[in-house]
């Protein structure tokens, strides 16, 4: 949640979602607060507004009531997120996965997904080593997100060059 919006308990959102249904009246969402406390609200109203959304929730009359929500995110169960499309990944089937390159091995578990403008890297660590790989199809030798691995297939150099301690 971006801040409250008006005196009466509606807020701005940034989506991060393709699916415009989620912030419809009546849907229900878990809202995560800054420090973690995880709790399903429903959604009263919603209307564009800019590159936001103004979303009312069902039970936060007032800006005093949201004012706390400053922060927070709405997330949806993954049993009810439909599936990607083919050859599309949702960021958090990436996260976490274990990530190693045909010629150098083992690199880490993807942490990340950042967006550069130029396109998404994969942050990947193994603790000791950060290396930011671009997430692009001509580096990709498969994966699995079932079991939860990325195999890649990385230019000479790249490592080197993009890695950090």
């Amino acid at each position: 949640m971006r801040r409250p919006h008006g005196v009466r308990g509606a807020l701005l959102v940034a989506p991060s979602t393709d699916v415009e249904e989620r912030f419809a009246a009546g849907s229900e969402l878990d809202l995560v607060s800054p420090d973690g406390e995880r709790r399903r609200v429903e959604i009263a109203r919603c209307a564009p507004h800019g590159e936001n959304l103004r979303l009312s929730l069902v039970g936060f009359e007032s800006r005093e009531a949201v004012e706390p929500l400053r922060g927070a995110t709405f997330e949806v169960s993954r049993a009810r997120t439909p599936a990607a499309p083919e050859g599309e990944y949702y960021y958090f089937e990436l996260i976490g996965c274990e990530c190693s390159d045909h010629g150098a091995g083992p690199l880490g578990r993807v942490e990340e997904v950042v967006e550069d403008g130029g396109g998404l890297l994969l942050r990947v660590s193994d603790g000791s080593r950060t290396v930011l790989v671009p997430f692009v199809r001509t580096f990709l030798r498969s994966i699995d997100v079932a079991a939860r691995k990325i195999e890649l297939e990385l230019p000479e150099g790249l490592i080197d060059t993009c890695a950090s301690t």
